[in-house]
C-alpha cells in the first residue's frame, strides 16, 4: 500500500513538474547589408479585441493585401521567451535526431506534407535539387508518432498549434471577411480546427549550398511561387532570403522584425475571395553576404480550409459585387480543399514545368484545371 501511494504521489508530482528545456537555439544577428526591403504594413493584433479596432485593422489589411500581399503582425500573444523556446524545439527536430531515426518519420504519402521531407527532394534548376529539410506536424499533434526527442515537448507543440489557430489565424480571417463586408465568421467557419484537413506546423531548415550550385541556380533556393493554402504564418527570424515579387515586377527583401509574424495569402484565399486577396508571389534566395554559410531555421503555421470546402468565391460579398469576381476556374470545375492540396503537393518540385507564352521568366503547370505559375 505504501509503495502504491508513493508511486501515485511521484506520478502526481511529475505531472506538475516543468517540462525539460531543449538545447537553446541562439539566433544569429540580423543582416547589416543595405538591401531593397519591402515597406510592409504592421498590424497590432491586440487592437482586434474591439469592433472598432477590427474595422480599422481590416481597412489596413485590405490595403496591405492590395500592395505587397505581405504584412507583419505584432502583439500576437507570445513573449520573446516563448518564441525563442519554439525555435529551440524546432532546431532540436533537425539537430537532435539522427539520420536513421529520421527515416522512420518520413511522410508516408506524396500527397500529404507530414513528418520529414529530406533534402534534395525538389528540383530547383539545371539539375540542382533543394537543400531544405522540413518536419510537418498536423495541428492535431498526436495524430501520428513523433521522434523520441520531441515527445517531452508535445504538450507545448499542441499549445503552439492552438495559439496559431485561435489567436492568430482566426482574428486574421475575421479581418479578411470584414474587408469583404461579410459576416466576421464567414471564413472562420471554413477553417475549423476540429475539421478534417492538413493545417499544420512546419519546422524548416535551409542548409548552405556549394558555390557551383549557387551559380547554376542564380542563388535561388526556392523558386518564386504562391502557397497552397489560405493564410501562411511565418515566425520572423533573422537570416535573410525571403523576397516578394512586387507589383512592378521587382524582387524585394522581407526585413526581420523581433518577435513579429510575417503573414501572406495563399491560393485558397484567391479562390474563396474571388481574387480580391491575390496569393502572394515569393521566393527564397541565398542569404545576404554577411550571412552566407549560415543555416536558416524557419517556423511556420500553414493554414488550409476544411477538406470538404469547395473552393468557390463568396459572391454574396458586397465588395465583390461592386468590383467583380476574378475566378481561377468555373464554379462547376472548382476543386475541394482536399483535391487542391493533394494535387499541388504531389506536383510541387517534381512536375515538368513549361515556359509561359505570355510572361517572361515564368513557368507553368496545370493543377486541377488551374494554371499554377512559378516565378524565376
Amino acid at each position: 500500500m505504501a509503495s502504491t501511494a508513493i508511486r501515485r504521489l511521484t506520478q502526481l508530482l511529475h505531472s506538475f513538474s516543468a517540462p525539460p528545456a531543449p538545447p537553446a537555439y541562439v539566433q544569429p544577428p540580423a543582416s547589416n547589408e543595405k538591401l531593397e526591403y519591402a515597406d510592409l504594413a504592421i498590424l497590432d493584433l491586440s487592437k482586434a479585441r474591439t469592433p472598432g479596432g477590427r474595422k480599422a485593422l481590416a481597412a489596413k489589411l485590405v490595403n496591405a493585401m492590395s500592395t505587397h500581399g505581405f504584412f507583419y503582425v505584432t502583439n500576437h500573444g507570445y513573449t520573446e521567451e516563448q518564441t525563442q523556446r519554439v525555435f529551440s524545439i524546432a532546431n532540436l527536430t533537425f539537430d537532435g535526431v539522427d539520420a536513421q531515426e529520421k527515416k522512420m518519420y518520413i511522410g508516408e504519402s506524396d500527397a500529404v506534407y507530414e513528418g520529414y521531407k529530406p533534402r534534395q527532394t525538389w528540383k530547383i534548376e539545371d539539375g540542382v535539387k533543394d537543400q531544405i529539410e522540413h518536419y510537418n506536424i498536423n495541428r492535431h499533434v498526436r495524430k501520428r508518432q513523433h521522434p523520441e526527442v520531441l515527445r517531452p515537448f508535445l504538450q507545448e507543440i499542441e499549445a503552439f498549434a492552438h495559439h496559431n489557430h485561435f489567436n492568430v489565424l482566426y482574428p486574421i480571417l475575421r479581418l479578411l471577411a470584414l474587408g469583404l463586408e461579410l459576416p466576421e465568421e464567414t471564413l472562420v467557419d471554413q477553417h475549423k480546427f476540429e475539421a478534417d484537413g492538413e493545417t499544420s506546423i512546419r519546422f524548416m531548415k535551409y542548409f548552405p549550398r556549394s558555390m557551383e550550385e549557387e551559380q547554376r541556380t542564380k542563388q535561388v533556393w526556392l523558386k518564386g511561387h504562391t502557397d497552397i493554402g489560405s493564410v501562411t504564418i511565418l515566425w520572423s527570424q533573422p537570416i535573410g532570403g525571403l523576397q516578394i515579387l512586387s507589383r512592378d515586377g521587382t524582387w524585394q527583401w522581407v526585413r526581420h522584425m523581433d518577435n513579429a509574424l510575417v503573414i501572406n495569402a495563399g491560393d485558397v484565399l484567391t479562390f474563396l475571395c474571388g481574387g480580391f486577396y491575390p496569393a502572394t508571389r515569393h521566393r527564397v534566395i541565398q542569404p545576404p553576404a554577411d550571412q552566407v554559410g549560415l543555416p536558416r531555421l524557419g517556423v511556420f503555421y500553414f493554414s488550409m480550409a476544411n477538406d470538404d470546402v469547395k473552393l468557390i468565391p463568396h459572391e454574396e460579398s458586397p465588395v465583390l459585387q461592386r468590383f467583380g469576381v476574378n475566378r481561377l476556374c468555373s464554379d462547376q470545375d472548382a476543386p475541394t480543399m482536399e483535391e487542391w492540396r493533394k494535387n499541388r503537393t504531389i506536383a510541387y518540385g517534381t512536375s515538368q514545368l513549361v515556359p509561359s507564352l505570355e510572361e517572361k521568366g515564368v513557368e507553368e503547370e496545370i493543377i486541377s484545371g488551374v494554371v499554377v505559375k512559378h516565378y524565376n
